[in-house]
């Protein structure tokens, strides 16, 4: 195999299929072909840039570099948002590699490898042996949204007698009201309407609050943590007084613009506003491991990963029109 297919951003901000070079595996790189990608909101920031879309890849090994001590042909693995990271600094030897300042990450310039593809190259070292019995269409998802929700849960080391709030039960949301609930948690779930209430209840919440057209939101227990899983900013005037004091809001969604919060309710409460990206490779496995444990599961809508399957998966999803999570699968 010289070459395989890959699909792409371009100047129009239409996905267009491509094709890449087989590069030569050094080091620990491993060649795996894809078998399911997951679609991610935070693809459709590179629509229109010249590179591999996808970063929510499972797949097979096929081949592996001359370092590789741990991967075999065969084996079934998945990589997510980061791809490498230097190894040395304070931020790798803490196990937070996802801050290293020579961290490469998906959509910039040190990372020409994506999930929708046919195959891709990535390090031994960032790939994750996805647990026996978890599908490739499960485990997909899992590889950022999962990871990501988890990763805000348990490198800020949640206890399960505390109260977690979820706004928006989306590809993120319905996951971490998974997550938050098998960890033992009360799981409160805020919604601008009614309308997801029976599926909320349904993944594990304890609590489902509408936000939209109230003057006053009222929950049963303070929120001693707050995960906001949308886009759009909430109204943080409404959300400070049903937090507890001491509590934390995690920004998990990518959204531009600045961050506006009531001063006061944050110095006189001791509120936190904690920034997370996604899960260094220890919280990784480990919520591998967990979601296995505990059949955490997405809630997907399959497409086929060709041009016009993708096309098709990135429209609904910019309509609003995906039930909570799109994955692409091989044809």
């Amino acid at each position: 195999m010289a070459s395989f297919t890959v699909y792409k951003g371009s100047k129009d901000g239409i996905v267009v299929k491509s094709s890449a070079t087989k590069p030569q595996l050094t080091g620990d790189k491993v060649l795996m072909k894809i078998t399911a990608s997951g679609l991610c909101g935070t693809d459709l920031h590179y629509l229109d840039q010249d590179v591999v879309l996808g970063h929510e890849g499972v797949g097979i090994v096929e081949e592996v570099g001359p370092d590789a001590k741990y991967l075999k042909k065969g084996d079934r693995v998945g990589f997510g948002y980061e791809h490498d990271s230097c190894g040395h600094c304070r931020e790798c030897l803490t196990g937070n590699e996802t801050y290293c300042a020579d961290r490469a990450i998906y959509g910039t310039e040190k990372v020409d490898q994506g999930s929708f593809s046919s195959y891709a190259v990535v390090r031994e070292s960032f790939l994750h042996e996805i647990p026996e019995g978890m599908s490739d269409i499960d485990a997909a998802p899992l590889q950022c949204a999962g990871a990501t929700v988890f990763a805000a849960l348990r490198a800020h080391d949640t206890q399960p007698t505390e109260t977690v709030g979820v706004i928006g039960l989306g590809g993120l949301g319905h996951m971490a009201v998974q997550f938050a609930a098998k960890m033992g948690n009360r799981v409160v779930v805020l919604s601008g309407s009614d309308r997801k209430r029976e599926e909320a209840m349904r993944l594990g919440a304890h609590e489902f609050v509408v936000t939209k057209g109230k003057d006053k939101l009222e929950v049963s227990s303070p929120l001693d943590r707050l995960l906001v899983t949308t886009s759009a900013q909430p109204d943080w005037e409404h959300l400070m007084p049903i937090m507890a004091p001491g509590s934390a809001v995690y920004l998990m969604s990518v959204a531009s613009g600045n961050l506006e919060v009531p001063y006061m309710p944050l110095v006189l409460n001791g509120i936190a506003v904690q920034g997370s990206l996604v899960a260094s490779r220890i919280l990784h496995r480990q919520m591998l491991a967990f979601a296995a444990l505990h059949g955490i599961k997405p809630i997907t809508e399959v497409f086929p990963m060709t041009e016009e399957g993708i096309r098709e998966a990135i429209g609904r999803l910019e309509r609003g029109d995906i039930h909570l999570r799109a994955v692409l699968t091989a044809v």
